[in-house]
């Protein structure tokens, strides 16, 4: 069953980039309502924790050196059926691949660097959230 919270990260080349306040925009535009929110560095510790799901995969090393590489903006968003409208709005992880109008099609800079993280399951999505918010952080 569907829930109606997801997790994003805007990533760090998107923050530096400028494009925050246009990405979060458009999750607003998307209809989704910002339930936490907060600009924090990760550490590399940190990154690696996050991302060990792809520990044994190749770009691993990577992606834990990009994540923690400059400052990133977390988010728990709400809507009905969440995780699977947030997926639709970032686009395809390649944003060659990605449709028009989508998040990482308007600001990402290649399929590494593709601006923003979204949650692929509602079980994911309640896991990376509670990684960067305590229950007291999130609003409603």
């Amino acid at each position: 069953m569907a829930t109606n919270r997801t997790f994003t990260m805007i990533k760090p080349e998107a923050v530096a980039n400028g494009t925050t306040g246009k990405i979060t925009d458009m999750i607003i535009e998307g209809g989704f309502k910002i339930k936490a929110m907060k600009l924090k560095q990760l550490s590399k510790e940190e990154a690696g924790e996050f991302y060990a799901v792809h520990k044994e995969r190749p770009f691993y090393g990577e992606l834990v050196d990009y994540m923690s590489s400059g400052p990133i903006v977390a988010m728990i968003l709400e809507k009905d059926n969440a995780v699977a409208d947030f997926r639709a709005l970032i686009g395809a992880t390649d944003p060659a691949e990605a449709a028009e109008g989508t998040i990482r099609k308007k600001y990402a800079t290649s399929k590494a660097e593709n601006a923003v993280h979204g949650s692929d399951s509602d079980e994911n999505a309640e896991i990376e959230s509670n990684f960067h918010f305590d229950a007291e952080e999130v609003v409603g």
